[in-house]
C-alpha cells in the first residue's frame, strides 16, 4: 500500500515557502479554509496557501473548522465553506475539523449535515477529529459513511479502532519552507486519482472516463465511498 507523506496548515504557519516544502518530500498539503458560519471567517493565509500550492504542483484539500452545536448551525458552515473554496480545485478531500466540547455532544448529526451539503455540490467530504472524539462521539455508521481524518500524535501506530484515510501521526514537524512547528500527515489513498476519476472538487471526468459508457453520468455522491 502506498503511503503519501503530507502536512495541514493554517495562518498558524504564518508566510509559508512553499518553494521550500516541495522540496522536502510534502507530497500533499491540507490547508484552513475557515471556520464557523460566515465566509468572512476565511482563514487569512487560505488564498496564497492555495494558489502556492497549485504554483508548485503540490496537491491539496481543506479542512474547516467547526463550532456548531445544531445541525443548522453546521449547514450553514458547509455553505460558508462552500463559498470559500467555489471555483477552485483540490486533489484532496474537504474535511469537517470537529472538535470543540459544544459540538462534540451531536457530533454524529453535525458530521452528517455538514458532509452531505459538501457532497451534495460535488465535492468529496472527509471528518477530521481526534481519535477519543471518533470513538466515543461519532458513531459507527457515520465513520463507515465518511472518510476519517484522524488525530493520534506520539504513537508508532495508532490504536484507533476503524478506517482511515488519512493520520495525523504529529503536531511538532520541521518542515523546511516552515518557520516552527506544522502538522504531518499520512495519506493511504490516492485521492488525486480517485477524485479527479469521478469528477469532483472542481475537477470534469476526463474524456476516457466518460467514453466508457454511452450516457455518462456523474456519480452518486451518497454511494461514492462503497464503490471505489
Amino acid at each position: 500500500m502506498a503511503i503519501y507523506n503530507g502536512i495541514d496548515v493554517s495562518y498558524a504557519q504564518g508566510v509559508i515557502d512553499w518553494e521550500k516544502v516541495k522540496k522536502s518530500d510534502v507530497q500533499f498539503a491540507i490547508i484552513r479554509a475557515g471556520y464557523g458560519r460566515l465566509a468572512s471567517q476565511k482563514d487569512s493565509q487560505f488564498e496564497r496557501n492555495y494558489s502556492e500550492c497549485k504554483k508548485h504542483g503540490i496537491p491539496c484539500g481543506v479542512y474547516w473548522y467547526t463550532y456548531a452545536e445544531t445541525s443548522a448551525e453546521a449547514l450553514q458552515e458547509a455553505e460558508a465553506c462552500l463559498q470559500v473554496i467555489k471555483g477552485k480545485q483540490f486533489e484532496y478531500p474537504i474535511a469537517f475539523d470537529i472538535e470543540e466540547k459544544d459540538s462534540l455532544y451531536r457530533a454524529s448529526e453535525l458530521c452528517k449535515a455538514f458532509c452531505n451539503k459538501i457532497e451534495e455540490n460535488g465535492y468529496y467530504s472527509a471528518i477530521y477529529s481526534f481519535k477519543s472524539a471518533l470513538e466515543n462521539n461519532i458513531n459507527e455508521e457515520i465513520r463507515k459513511r465518511y472518510d476519517v481524518f484522524l488525530s493520534h500524535v506520539d504513537v508508532i501506530k495508532s490504536s484507533y479502532k476503524g478506517d482511515y484515510g488519512i493520520w495525523q501521526y504529529s503536531w511538532t514537524g520541521r518542515i523546511n519552507g516552515i518557520l516552527g512547528d506544522v502538522d504531518l500527515d499520512y495519506a493511504y489513498k490516492d485521492y488525486p486519482s480517485i477524485i479527479k476519476s469521478n469528477g469532483l472538487n472542481g475537477f470534469k471526468k476526463s474524456e476516457t472516463e466518460s467514453e466508457k459508457t454511452e450516457t455518462p453520468e456523474e456519480p452518486e455522491i451518497d454511494t461514492i465511498k462503497e464503490i471505489l
